[in-house]
């Protein structure tokens, strides 16, 4: 073990964590008068001297694209992604779970896709509605200020539609859509596909200081303008300009400690540049360190009052973990061919996009699934490789080379279109992650050991995606040039490729079988909370990231209340 040290202040909080759970609890706690101790494992980052938006592909290794073990891309200059240097996690057989972990302050807002859809009313009570899943302890109707808060803070563009199970919500104008976009709008409508405006947090007006977005189209290195959502942007600096916040960084939590009484009396992290252990000690703790890591850390704090881990009484800890189900289709269109080079990059993401249209009882008996997913957008030139680097355009590129060989890219560039599906995931009990204390990281702390099992529904759901977005591609007159692992069960992704992981430490209204109650507290401990995806119930075919800023301003919300009440 490293040697151990021990900080003498008391803070109101230590929030563990700095992405969107943790930056939106330091935010309103920091607030509401409380002084926060944040420890985040990774490096500082900055975006507005970081970022490196503007850089050119070409100078950059591998164009940008970075490896397998590096950061989302080369620009982002982050310490973390899929495989971290001496912090390995482990799959149980026949599981290939795949974990990608941010290694900076702002975690994975920084560099995420900035889609921004609100669970709707059936997401919460899934079980009601299909018979299977389980229900949320809350409703929409508990959430639903706390989204027209988050949305008014961040900015969020879109369009009202009163589409059912969609909420609209507080929107910004949405950009204009792009040709491609336009013309699979089109064929959607022809198949009675909805195809609506994206809803993104990224500003097309000027929003609390922040400029409108320049059309950059690089939002995945960070928005040194601040046009985008991120929590050291939007949430992180205000919260330090009260004078109420402190942030560590290089700071490696490996456990909550807690008292005889069983309540939580801070954190131990390890600094990784000393390698030293470090103790620091607060009235509250709240975890937003993301789904698997936060479980990870209630199940290394063991005590002789918790010897199965923190707060897990229930045995649930660890239990329960979801995924986004995908699929990808990429296809040709030829109406797009030879056109004259233009702009169209936009803002870092899709214009439009297609949500879940099958909640009709009409339309609901003829699936063979019980959920839903929405329908990605993506093409033209705007982040799309060239033809020939694209599996499948070979035979449209022909043969040659030099000169016939570039006159036939050029004409081609910009005609390509990828269709990918993003679609809900309903829990079981076998998948699932737990501690296997054989094995430790570098720090020493006791690795993950991932179980995950995708459903019978989610695999017949992947298939449809399959089949619908090979029609609209044939609808809108287009080829379909590549499926993606469409050979294997059915062209899903593998778990925790989409990086939307939650669950792993519910919430619920019963301590039998929940970690957490309705506001995100712990049962076992009163002064402990969560506030990143691990209470959630059920993952939706929404993107989860609103309804984390969401529940963890809600979950702040209640735990400046519960301190000025004395419960906590």
């Amino acid at each position: 073990m490293p040697d151990s040290m021990s900080t003498s202040s008391t803070y109101d909080v230590i929030i563990v964590g700095s992405g969107a759970g943790g930056g939106m609890a330091a935010y309103n706690l920091t607030k509401a008068g409380a002084k926060c101790l944040m420890l985040e494992a990774g490096g500082w980052y900055d975006a507005a001297k970081d970022s490196k938006w503007l850089e050119w592909q070409y100078n950059a290794p591998h164009r940008g694209g970075g490896d397998y073990t590096s950061p989302m891309n080369y620009f982002l200059a982050a310490d973390g992604g899929w495989q971290v240097p001496g912090e390995p996690y482990l799959n149980a057989r026949g599981t290939d779970w795949m974990w990608f972990r941010a290694r900076m302050l702002g975690g994975r807002t920084n560099s995420w896709g900035r889609i921004s859809l609100r669970n709707g009313p059936y997401d919460f009570k899934p079980y009601d509605r299909y018979g299977n899943g389980f229900n949320w302890p809350i409703g929409y109707e508990d959430l639903a200020p706390y989204y027209d808060r988050t949305e008014e803070l961040i900015g969020v563009f879109g369009s009202k539609e009163g589409l059912e199970n969609l909420p609209d919500g507080k929107f910004l104008p949405p950009p204009a859509p792009r040709c491609y976009e336009l013309l699979l709008q089109q064929a959607s409508r022809k198949l009675h596909i909805p195809c609506i405006p994206s809803r993104l947090a990224v500003l097309t007006r000027p929003l609390n200081g922040r400029p409108e977005c320049h059309y950059v189209s690089q939002c995945g290195r960070a928005c040194r303008m601040g046009s985008n959502f991120s929590s050291p942007v939007v949430l992180l600096l205000p919260a330090r300009e009260t004078g109420n916040l402190e942030i560590r960084t290089g700071a490696m939590a490996r456990e909550i400690l807690t008292g005889p009484d069983g309540r939580a009396t801070g954190v131990s992290y390890i600094d990784k540049k000393t390698r030293k252990e470090v103790q620091v000690h607060g009235k509250v703790v709240v975890l937003a360190a993301s789904s698997c890591e936060t479980a990870r850390l209630l199940l290394n704090s063991r005590s002789s009052r918790f010897p199965d881990g923190l707060a897990n009484s229930s045995g649930m800890v660890g239990k329960y973990l979801m995924d986004t189900v995908m699929s990808t289709v990429s296809g040709f269109l030829p109406k797009l061919m030879d056109l004259p080079p233009h702009n169209c990059d936009g803002v870092g993401g899709m214009h439009l996009y297609m949500p879940w249209w099958g909640y009709q009882e009409s339309v609901r008996r003829t699936l063979p699934f019980s959920r839903g997913y929405h329908i990605e957008i993506s093409g033209s030139r705007q982040g799309m490789p060239m033809p020939g680097v694209l599996s499948g355009t070979q035979k449209l590129v022909g043969g040659g080379y030099g000169e016939s060989l570039k006159e036939n890219c050029r004409k081609l560039y910009g005609s390509f279109v990828t269709l990918s599906g993003r679609g809900e995931m309903i829990p079981n009990e076998n998948s699932y992650c737990e501690v296997d204390n054989n094995v430790v990281d570098q720090w020493g702390i006791p690795v993950l050991k991932f179980h995950f099992q995708w459903g019978e529904q989610e695999l017949r759901m992947a298939r449809h995606m399959q089949e619908t977005f090979q029609e609209i591609i044939h609808t809108a007159g287009g080829e379909v040039v590549q499926s993606y692992g469409a050979e294997q069960r059915w062209g899903i992704s593998e778990g925790g490729q989409g990086i939307h992981e939650v669950g792993g430490v519910r919430m619920g209204d019963n301590p039998k079988d929940s970690v957490l109650n309705a506001h995100c507290q712990a049962w076992d401990c009163k002064n402990l909370f969560v506030a990143d995806g691990a209470p959630f119930v059920g993952l939706a075919n929404k993107n989860p990231t609103l309804t984390i800023l969401a529940m963890a301003w809600r979950t702040s919300d209640y735990i400046a209340d519960q301190v000025k009440k004395g419960n906590v």
